[in-house]
């Protein structure tokens, strides 16, 4: 029997964006172009990768997929807050919205993983580069990015189950723009104990355990190039590393302060511009930092569009 304050869910509702209705337009039409500037530039970088045979290295191997889960993680999210900036139509079936939390999980656990990869590349081919081709072979390329898929899909999967198990209460009111897991735990009638604990522990292996490595392969790095210095090596250093670092900074730091901190210290509006700044602005900025200021990348878009330019005359 359920208890009185107990119902079948069929539905939820997304307060959405803290922001006032006159200025919904202003922010539908910055996230459109945030989302398609986000989708065009990702897919750009693997059309790039794709064509261009120079660019089939370890570091672009792991840089073509991690522009394909920018563009889905950003996929699960931005659509629907587009929607309701536009239509007013703030509510989500319950399985839409069970199905767009284990996606944002699985694509933010991959995101993670491939992040880590591309820092691990960089640690071998600056600290060790007479074995870089050996170390960083196409088997462990691959080996690494399946890897991270499976072990992504078992941590979404575990989430799933554990929320798809739940009963919630009459109040299925999300205050957030997407159905965020801490979020939907809050509105439930069950014991959610396990489910945090599996957040916690999950979120070691998805999140901090990969961020510790990235700090290790850089510090690595960082050790390899002061005992040598030299004005060429550290520029090498600063213009492979930096625009990564500077990213993983910006990426990690909002998901550990958003998951990892006490409660207490975030705003429900702090929680939600976190949010953002990993599911929008992130994914939008990896194609101008990892790839547009790349003098790899400059050469096979010239290289493209002289040729489309050739053709069309």
């Amino acid at each position: 029997m359920k208890s009185e304050n107990e119902s079948i869910v069929s539905e939820f509702l997304l307060l959405g964006l803290p922001i006032r209705p006159e200025q919904w337009s202003i922010f539908f039409t910055l996230f459109l172009g945030m989302y398609l500037t986000t989708v065009l530039g990702n897919l750009l970088i693997i059309l790039l990768i794709r064509l261009d045979s120079r660019l089939h290295t370890p570091m672009y191997f792991f840089l073509s997929h991690l522009a394909l889960t920018d563009i889905s993680f950003s996929s699960v999210t931005v659509p629907k807050m587009l929607l309701s900036l536009q239509t007013q139509h703030l509510s989500i079936t319950y399985e839409g919205c069970i199905s767009q939390t284990c996606f944002f999980i699985f694509f933010a656990d991959l995101d993670s993983f491939l992040i880590t990869s591309m820092a691990y590349d960089r640690y071998v081919a600056i600290c060790h580069p007479l074995h870089y081709t050996s170390v960083m072979s196409q088997s462990l390329c691959g080996m690494l990015v399946a890897v991270s898929w499976v072990i992504a899909g078992a941590c979404a999967l575990l989430h799933t189950l554990l929320l798809a198990r739940l009963s919630f209460c009459a109040d299925h009111i999300v205050p957030h723009f997407f159905c965020d897991l801490g979020a939907l735990l809050k509105l439930s009638c069950s014991d959610t104990s396990l489910n945090q604990l599996v957040i916690f522990t999950a979120g070691l292996a998805a999140i901090v355990l990969p961020f510790l490595c990235i700090l290790v392969s850089y510090g690595r790095i960082g050790f390899t190039i002061f005992q040598a210095p030299s004005s060429k090596g550290i520029y090498k250093a600063l213009s492979t590393c930096g625009s990564h670092l500077s990213v993983v900074i910006l990426y990690y730091g909002a998901i550990i302060g958003l998951y990892f901190l006490p409660s207490s210290s975030n705003t429900g509006d702090d929680n939600i511009i976190a949010s953002v700044m990993y599911t929008v602005v992130t994914p939008m900025l990896n194609p101008f930092i990892y790839s547009l200021r790349n003098k790899d990348m400059k050469g096979a878009l010239f290289k493209l569009l002289s040729k489309k330019t050739y053709s069309s005359h």
